[in-house]
């Protein structure tokens, strides 16, 4: 088994039902929720939105392969009604956003998918809960 952290972020509709429905997902489709952070509400980062975000991160037990664990996060966006994932850094109001933060000890660096999450040390949304679970 692999221990994944995965940060969560939504910043449309009922937010506290959508992230407990991505949550309930993660244990249906990727495995168990070892430990789940607060609900932090922060603003957007990289973009300009009236719509304030509600941020976590959950530790998980998989077996799933990194690969696999993308290919899930995404389906579990799709099926709850995100179309489009960021590119090229330019970011829009989501009903949901599951990254891969860390996957055990590894360092993933392939086309589509890069293990440490390059972008998490630069976001206090994801550092701070990452922080409180990680303890």
């Amino acid at each position: 088994m692999h221990t994944v952290y995965l940060g969560l972020g939504t910043n449309l509709g009922d937010r506290k039902a959508i992230m407990c429905e991505a949550i309930k997902k993660i244990e249906k489709k990727i495995g168990v929720v070892l430990r789940q952070s607060s609900l932090y509400e922060t603003e957007p980062w990289g973009f300009e939105s009236p719509n304030r975000f509600l941020n976590a991160c959950v530790c998980v037990s998989t077996d799933l392969l990194p690969r696999q664990l993308l290919e899930a996060t995404q389906l579990i966006e799709r099926e709850m009604g995100r179309t489009e994932k960021t590119a090229g850094r330019l970011y829009s109001d989501r009903i949901i956003d599951i990254d891969i933060l860390l996957y055990d000890d590894l360092h993933v660096n392939e086309p589509g998918l890069v293990i440490p999450h390059p972008l998490m040390e630069e976001r206090a949304f994801v550092m701070v809960p990452l922080k409180e679970i990680s303890e």
